[in-house]
């Protein structure tokens, strides 16, 4: 049961770092002038300093992770390395909507409503379980994929939207002050 308690906690840990993933990079944005892809290499320098430094503490300062259990092996590097690749070039691709106009309250759910949807496929696919979609079983999880995709088709379609001459400068949401950042 304590596992199945730290399952749930880092589910939510993933879901509310996620879910303010795209708002708060939109404010990094705005801070950078309107800038893409500057914001961006903050993030990379986050992705090092969480997924580098941090694990390099756990697994050989702190002996997280015994040697004779756990290895290096060109396999896992290969698959691991594809793996932040396409996180990498996901963000990227989320960066680029909002450089191409897309605002974080339709782009983060159409993001967040296909991935899993994808997921579900890719994986299917390769663990050869879409046999198993003619099943009743089955049947219902397919109509779920396909409620899940008809649901991000309607946060796009249906994303609210400022009325004209009534939109604010300001956020609807305000951003926390930064430490040195001057009013505008």
């Amino acid at each position: 049961m304590e596992k199945f308690a730290l399952v749930i906690i880092s589910i939510a840990t993933t879901a509310l770092c996620w879910g303010i993933y795209g708002p708060v990079l939109h404010w990094g944005q705005a801070g950078m002038g309107g800038a893409r892809l500057r914001p961006f290499m903050g993030v990379g320098i986050a992705y090092f300093l969480i997924a580098i430094v941090a694990p390099i503490i756990l697994v050989y300062v702190l002996k997280q992770e015994s040697e004779t259990k756990y290895h290096w092996t060109w396999t896992g590097t290969v698959w691991s390395l594809a793996g932040g690749a396409a996180g990498a070039i996901g963000a990227l691709g989320i960066i680029m909507a909002f450089n191409f106009g897309g605002k974080p309250d339709y782009v983060m759910p159409l993001v967040f409503g296909f991935a899993p949807v994808v997921n579900t496929l890719f994986t299917m696919y390769f663990n050869q379980t879409w046999k198993n979609i003619s099943t009743v079983q089955g049947s219902i999880y397919g109509a779920g994929l396909i409620m899940v995709a008809v649901g991000a088709v309607l946060v796009l379609t249906a994303a609210p939207k400022a009325k004209p001459g009534s939109h604010s400068a300001k956020p609807a949401i305000e951003k926390p002050a930064v430490v040195g950042e001057r009013e505008a």
